[in-house]
């Protein structure tokens, strides 16, 4: 069973009614519910000691997924370190929609993670790309949201190493949408649907991505890596 880390802020649900409504107990609890059953889940928050991250929660997590949105820069750099450190390792990371912003999520890219974006709550479809992939397991061709955020290319990754998901919204925008790459022994998955007010992880075709990414995002044995001068 894959030990998965949901990783929330929890700032949005404690100060707007709006996103209040639509996830009570937070964003990283309906997450953490979705994946229970599969998986052994626990979760942690920006305002918990060391972010909920310290060096013994980050060892025994093989997933570690991320949302973060108005509050990026209190996460602090030594949790960073940690974080970047585990992937690595071979830790697994799935930075969710705003986490495009986030401070570990910069760091494995190395640019700025920039994007356009419009809070209009229009409608957006997530065509599958890779129907190959396993991400994309039991989905069907596409997803269709009927309200949203626009998030809008030019997008400041890197180019992925596989590209899963494209999405189109209502203004004609395009976005890359599901985007892998693996930095060291570890894979990462960027999943752009999830904005606070609309109830985007409670949609099942959703919670099957985040299903999927978690078990293609888990370390691997692989075979022994070594480094430095040999004999």
């Amino acid at each position: 069973m894959v030990a998965v880390t949901v990783w929330n802020e929890y700032r949005h649900e404690r100060t707007d009614d709006a996103v209040a409504t639509v996830y009570p107990d937070g964003i990283h609890e309906t997450i953490a519910e979705a994946l229970a059953d599969d998986h052994d889940v626990r979760t942690a928050t920006l305002d918990d000691p060391d972010h909920g991250l310290t060096d013994a929660a980050l060892s025994a997590t093989d997933v570690l997924l991320w949302w973060g949105h108005e509050a990026h820069d209190e996460v602090t750099d030594r949790v960073v370190d940690r974080v970047q450190e585990r992937v690595l390792e071979g830790m697994g990371f799935v930075p969710l929609h705003s986490a495009h912003y986030s401070k570990p999520f910069k760091r494995l890219m190395g640019t700025s993670c920039s994007l356009q974006y419009r809070e209009d709550g229009e409608a957006e479809r997530l065509w599958v790309v890779d129907p190959g992939h396993p991400i994309a397991d039991g989905l069907a061709e596409s997803i269709a949201l009927p309200e949203t955020e626009m998030y809008g290319e030019p997008f400041d990754v890197p180019e992925p190493d596989r590209l899963v998901f494209v999405s189109w919204f209502a203004g004609g925008e395009v976005f890359r949408s599901g985007c892998c790459y693996r930095r060291g022994n570890g894979r990462i998955f960027y999943f752009r649907p999830g904005h606070e007010t609309y109830p985007i992880y409670e949609d099942e075709r959703v919670r099957r991505v985040l299903h999927n990414a978690v078990e293609w995002a888990a370390p691997t044995e692989g075979s022994p890596r070594t480094f430095g001068e040999r004999e």
